[in-house]
């Protein structure tokens, strides 16, 4: 990517959430031209700071993306990219293709604000009615910062969202709800255990209400629970070896990902 094709300015809209802050803070450490705007989003503040910027992206959650497009969009620059970063993209992508009449592209970092930089950094961009500069351009703002970005479409997007993200959350919220108030339980606690926990501790605290929400606005979330299921239904039945086969494939996927 060219120096040329990196956006001259850059407006984060919900630039003190965590993804927000984060992209601003990581953005401007880059030498990246970025001004944020977060609530109140009253019109002076939003049209001082969007003068001149070719790049909007939107680092709100997807419940609130139509609304808060609404509120920002008519004092926006009429040849700006509007991008948002959420976790879905069919229902967001629609919602800005209808809000914006001009170009719209959606992208997803695939991982949090508190990141280490030794593991992959992936972006998802999934484009939506736009050029392909204008396409280059959004994914240019992201591999300024480090990250490594690829493109998919939003079906494609969603599906594998609803498989990696929103079926752990919820098999691991039912795993822990099956087992709580089983206070006899707590002596038996292996290190095996104890891991899980600690691994799924903030998944069930503080990001709860979060995952909650994108297995709900995500249409595939219902689907992937009906085959998980079913996979249980096969170790009901004591098909261990058939499981242990098909689990065992990310192992050797991990290794060799082509």
């Amino acid at each position: 990517m060219s120096p040329a094709s990196k956006p001259s300015k850059t407006l984060l809209v919900g630039s003190r959430g965590r993804m927000g802050a984060m992209l601003h803070r990581e953005a401007q450490a880059c030498g990246l031209c970025t001004v944020g705007v977060d609530q109140p989003l009253s019109q002076e503040v939003v049209k001082d700071k969007a003068a001149g910027a070719e790049l909007v992206l939107f680092c709100v959650p997807a419940k609130v993306l139509a609304s808060v497009l609404e509120t920002v969009c008519p004092y926006l620059p009429r040849d700006c990219i509007v991008a948002d970063i959420t976790s879905v993209k069919e229902q967001p992508l629609k919602d800005m293709q209808r809000i914006w009449p001009g170009e719209v592209v959606g992208t997803h970092p695939l991982f949090g604000p508190n990141f280490d930089r030794q593991e992959p950094l992936p972006v998802a961009i999934v484009p939506g009615r736009a050029q392909a500069k204008a396409i280059a351009r959004t994914a240019s703002f992201f591999t300024a910062l480090g990250f490594q970005t690829f493109e998919c479409t939003a079906y494609v997007h969603d599906r594998a969202m609803a498989s990696l993200q929103n079926l752990n959350f919820i098999s691991t919220l039912a795993y822990f709800a099956l087992l709580g108030d089983h206070k006899e339980l707590l002596p038996f606690m292996t290190p095996s255990f104890r891991r899980r926990l600690a691994a799924a501790k903030k998944m069930l605290t503080e990001d709860a209400q979060m995952f909650a929400g994108l297995f709900e606005v995500n249409r595939f979330s219902h689907e992937l629970v009906r085959q998980y299921t079913k996979v249980l239904s096969l170790a009901a039945c004591g098909d261990i070896e058939l499981l242990l086969e098909k689990a065992q494939w990310w192992l050797q996927a991990e290794k060799d990902p082509r």
